[in-house]
């Protein structure tokens, strides 16, 4: 439990890293000479950062484990948070955002990791569910709460207690968390041969489109534009904007959460997933026709949105389900490249969308936004309706039917993951 609560911190951090720009962008931007358009590039290049840590999140999983993994990285985001703190154009805030990215990479890579090798396949997708949506209490901090923070010390103080907040946290995990043991023998892996043979199985090919497109519109929606669309469609000052993301943040914790018991109940994370994602792209799609003429009916998407679109940890206890064992730690890295890469990318186009070469006002350009976040979403589900459910069992076991790799067998280490409990014992 201990174990848990402290990677759920980590986790906590992170996710309010990824949302905080959305409330103190308007101050942030022009007190750093801004347009929306440049917050949309801040945005991107964290998740562009995130994406890319996932890399060496993977291999340093798999080969030294999460306690010096986590704990390191935090170290890289508590340093960008300060130097963001203290940017003054740019510049300078592009490079702190994309250290802070960087950072965060492993946050939630570790705790699924000690999942995976700590407890059965059938309880992944309730603990990694569980720990989404708990960890979701970082979007929750970063709307009212961050809005009257920054009101009343300022975005540069916000950004400097972040930097030590996120330091302490660091220094938890290296007091608290103990690697699970290496495996026993296992195969010899080049570092990109690792990544290369989880890119090759073929049962992951029609999740990648859903994984690429259902966290990234979400989350692009959650962390860049909620609060520029609620005041610049619906008029909401900034406190209004605050309660409206507030009721998004909720909601998304609330979904994330009952996910787990969701999947338990359909006893399938591929149904769950789809699910969740069509009823998202759908109501995406009615935001950008129809949100802008109620602001009561664009709240009420918005938490809807927010409570069926984090099937971020289904969509990984789905793919979770092909990673040969010795590969773990990379094949969770891949389908967070996958979802992180998705979000970078989406982020980064939306800045088309928002720019007004014609004279459009706010409720055309975010319905097509919105609408066009929706499409997307719907098509990516529709292919990933092909997908496997689960892998094909031959006579050694479960193997991926593309290629017979085989799937991730469970193992039991009698080992505790918390440092002070080992100690305890001996």
């Amino acid at each position: 439990m201990t174990a848990f609560l402290v990677l759920l911190l980590a986790y906590t951090i992170s996710q309010f890293d990824r949302g905080f720009l959305a409330m103190v962008g308007p101050d942030l931007g022009p007190d750093l000479g801004l347009v929306p358009s440049d917050l949309a590039l801040l945005s991107s290049g964290w998740f562009l950062a995130f994406a890319a840590g996932q890399v060496p999140t993977g291999l340093l999983l798999d080969r030294v484990g999460p306690r010096r993994t986590v704990a390191g990285f935090l170290v890289l985001a508590a340093f960008g948070a300060g130097l963001l703190g203290l940017a003054h154009g740019f510049a300078g805030a592009a490079a702190a955002m994309a250290l802070i990215g960087l950072g965060c990479a492993p946050a939630l890579m570790g705790g699924l990791y000690l999942f995976g090798r700590s407890y059965p396949p059938e309880r992944f997708a309730m603990l990694s569910s569980l720990m989404i949506g708990l960890g979701t209490s970082g979007d929750l901090l970063g709307s009212t709460p961050l809005a009257l923070a920054s009101h009343a010390f300022g975005w540069r103080t916000i950004l400097f207690g972040l930097s030590a907040v996120t330091l302490a946290a660091a220094g938890l995990i290296l007091w608290l968390i103990e690697d699970p043991p290496r495996l026993a023998d296992p195969p010899k892996t080049s570092v990109w041969r690792g990544f290369a043979e989880i890119a090759r199985i073929r049962a992951l090919w029609p999740i990648f489109p859903v994984v690429f497109v259902s966290y990234a519109v979400v989350i692009a929606t959650r962390s860049l534009w909620v609060g520029s669309y609620l005041g610049s469609v619906h008029g909401l000052d900034a406190l209004q904007r605050g309660n409206g993301t507030l009721a998004m943040s909720a909601a998304m914790a609330a979904g994330a959460i009952g996910y787990g018991p969701l999947e338990r109940l359909v006893r399938d994370p591929k149904r769950t997933a789809f699910a969740g994602c069509l009823v998202t792209g759908v109501a995406l799609s009615v935001l950008g026709l129809v949100g802008g003429g109620s602001t009561a009916l664009a709240v009420a998407l918005l938490a809807l949105i927010g409570a069926a679109g984090l099937s971020y940890g289904i969509l990984m206890a789905h793919g979770r389900r092909f990673f040969p064992a010795h590969l773990l730690g990379r094949g969770v890295a891949v389908m967070n490249i996958v979802f992180m890469g998705g979000a970078a990318a989406i982020q980064g186009l939306s800045a088309v969308f928002v720019r007004d070469p014609g004279g459009l006002g706010p409720d055309a350009l975010y319905g097509r936004l919105f609408l066009a976040y929706g499409l997307a979403l719907l098509a990516a589900t529709a292919i990933y309706a092909f997908a496997p459910r689960e892998p094909v069992f031959g006579p050694t076991g479960p193997v991926d039917p593309g290629r017979g790799i085989p799937a991730l067998k469970q193992i039991s280490p009698k080992w505790s993951p918390v440092r002070r409990q080992k100690s305890a014992i001996k």
